[in-house]
């Protein structure tokens, strides 16, 4: 899977942008602040609709405009497609092959990609949330199910929760009873997608991280289920607290993950490095696991990453990705790009002006 071509119209700071790239590595080279992350904010924008960056669609509209668009041409086995998205103060608009999805489910995979970003460390040390969301994305792109079970289970929830701010003496326990099941029956399905992804992804994640420690730390990457029996009838049990707290106190919406190395919860224990290398290894790991998946190596976005790497990373990285996937990089300098190819495109960016090197 390779992205040929992105065009941009009112994107950030970019009031018109196109450019063609490099089928292996692009490199968008320039000080901070100058709209190198604006580029691959954009792919990623193409890919799944929404930004890595802000929850806030407008800030992605350029100062004083009403809408924005991102269009690319994307080259799969199968062929050339191309996809667009225009975001408004109306909405979202996907389009692949020009033809609008009525559906996320269906336009979400058309382009797959992986980012890695020095926020990926949150990933481990972060908040639940975090871990919640890295699941439901990467789980999106290659399980368009997923998408359609997801986003009906956080519509039950919050027709729950409204249900439960309601005064005790006004809530029907019958009533609740028909939104447990409508919860239920998207949550389980959720639930279980979650885990057979997470039970693939430990596999590839412990063989990589396992290369990257020459063989001195084993990764174990654990699915915390919130619900740990049946989902219905713990939720049942639960009607007396649910209706103090006006909230629903169980979920998936309340999952999590851990990350151990040699019996060590790193986001506990682990120091800088070994946080730096699990976030490396299940970024590493997803590139084989997508590929098993779709048939198709993702694109691989690496914002401002090669900094917070030491050399023998930076080699792990490289030569991992190489060869697999096309890779987007953003850096504010070359000097420790000693190891990449001369086969490549290099674009300057400066105050929002990207110009391909010679």
């Amino acid at each position: 899977m390779k992205l040929k071509e992105l065009q941009l119209t009112n994107f950030r700071n970019y009031e018109q942008l196109s450019l063609d790239f490099h089928p292996q590595l692009n490199i968008f080279l320039g000080q901070n602040a100058q709209g190198k992350t604006n580029i691959l904010e954009a792919i990623y924008f193409l890919a799944l609709t929404r930004s890595h960056r802000t929850n806030h669609d407008k800030e992605l509209i350029r100062w004083q405009q009403n809408e924005m668009k991102v269009a690319g041409l994307v080259e799969k086995n199968g062929g050339s497609v191309p996809l667009e998205v225009i975001l408004s103060t109306k909405g979202r608009i996907a389009k692949a092959n020009h033809l609008k999805e009525n559906r996320l489910a269906d336009y979400i995979g058309k382009l797959n990609l992986i980012m890695f970003a020095p926020e990926n460390l949150e990933l481990i040390k972060g908040a639940p949330t975090v871990r919640r969301r890295f699941m439901d994305m990467e789980l999106g792109q290659i399980r368009p199910v997923y998408l359609y079970e997801s986003s009906s289970y956080n519509r039950a929830l919050k027709e729950r929760n409204a249900y439960l701010k309601f005064d005790t003496d006004k809530i029907d326990k019958n009533f609740l009873a028909v939104l447990d099941e409508q919860l239920v029956n998207h949550g389980n399905k959720m639930m279980d997608e979650r885990e057979k992804f997470i039970a693939k992804l430990n596999d590839f994640a412990k063989k990589v991280h396992a290369q990257l420690t020459h063989d001195q730390e084993e990764l174990q990457i654990i699915y915390q289920r919130h619900v740990k029996q049946d989902f219905l009838s713990e939720l049942t049990e639960r009607h007396s607290l649910d209706i103090f707290r006006h909230q629903t106190s169980i979920g998936p919406h309340r999952d999590d993950l851990q990350f151990i190395i040699n019996g060590m919860n790193v986001a506990d224990f682990g120091s800088q490095g070994q946080q730096r290398t699990v976030a490396l290894s299940i970024k590493l790991a997803e590139i084989d696991l997508i590929f098993e998946e779709t048939g198709e190596y993702p694109i691989l976005l690496l914002d401002d990453v090669m900094s917070e790497l030491d050399n023998s990373r930076q080699l792990d990285l490289i030569k991992t990705s190489l060869g697999k996937t096309q890779t987007f990089m953003t850096t504010t300098t070359l000097d420790h790009l000693k190891n990449m190819p001369d086969n490549l495109s290099i674009f300057n960016v400066e105050q929002g002006k990207i110009k391909k090197a010679d």
